[in-house]
This record gives structure tokens, C-alpha cells and sequence, in this order.
């Protein structure tokens, strides 16, 4: 993992990894092949526009308060293998790289939380996994509706 030297480095690649979460909801949304397929990869794009002015907020001005709280895990994504993305995926495929990136999300913030500075920190990176926890969440009760349930 990047080594940081002080509390604004830790932000700024926080900051980077929202927008780079941003970029890739909106590229799958671009790429959907059904309405409601691109509308929940823009809602969730927009979830993380709102984590990094969360975060820009943080830096700015130094306010550190996030609440944390407890979310289910359904660990459907636990057991998917994700195919690389492209063009013209399927939803199915494009539900099991979301939720396989929320996962790889959560660790990271939960590791970000173990190494942080300082107690406002590790609230903030709390916070932070728990909002990608919900997104995974989300994401494999969608699976869990449309795919298996079709199956």
C-alpha cells in the first residue's frame, strides 16, 4: 500500500479513488444495455460524487465528523468471477464487477482506517467502507432479484 506522509496525502488519494469510483459507474452507465441498468450505475456514480465532496469537505475545512454504521453482507460477490470490462457487457456481468470493486473498496478504506494517523481519520475511513459495504450491498440484492431469481 502507498506509504503517506501526512493527514492532506491520505485525503487526496481517498479524494483520487472517488473520483476513479465515479469515472467507472458512469463509464458502465454509458455502456448499459438497458434503462434500468444505467440508471443504477448513475445513482451509485452520484453516491460517490457525494463521498468525495465529502471528502474535499474534510480536507478543506477539517471537519472530521462521518457516522458509522453496521451493514448486512449477503457475500453473493464473494463467490462471482468477474470477466474484464467491455462494451456490451450484460447486467449480470456488469453487477458482478460492481460488486467486486465495492469489496476491493471496502478493504481498502478498512485498511486505510487500520494505518490512519489518528482517530478522526480512522472514523472517516470507517465511514467510508461502510458506504462502499452498502454499494456491494445493493449490488447483490440487485444480483440477487434479477439474476438469480431468474435462474
Amino acid at each position: 500500500m502507498k506509504e503517506f506522509v501526512n493527514t492532506n496525502d491520505i485525503l487526496d488519494f481517498a479524494i483520487g479513488n472517488e473520483q476513479d469510483a465515479v469515472d467507472f459507474y458512469l463509464t458502465l452507465a454509458s455502456e448499459a444495455s438497458s434503462e434500468g441498468m444505467r440508471k443504477a450505475f448513475e445513482e451509485i456514480a452520484g453516491e460517490e460524487i457525494k463521498h468525495k465532496a465529502r471528502l474535499v469537505e474534510i480536507k478543506e475545512r477539517g471537519i472530521f465528523n462521518m457516522p458509522v454504521e453496521k451493514v448486512a453482507d449477503l457475500k453473493i460477490g464473494d463467490y462471482l468471477v468477474s470477466d474484464p470490462v467491455h462494451a456490451g457487457m450484460s447486467y449480470q456481468q456488469a453487477l458482478i464487477v460492481a460488486m467486486k470493486r465495492e469489496k476491493a473498496a471496502f478493504k481498502l478504506y478498512s485498511a486505510l482506517a487500520e494505518k490512519a494517523p489518528n482517530a478522526d481519520l480512522k472514523s472517516i475511513f470507517m465511514a467510508l467502507a461502510v458506504e462502499e459495504s452498502k454499494h456491494k450491498l445493493r449490488f447483490e440484492l440487485e444480483y440477487d432479484e434479477h439474476v438469480l431469481s431468474e435462474n
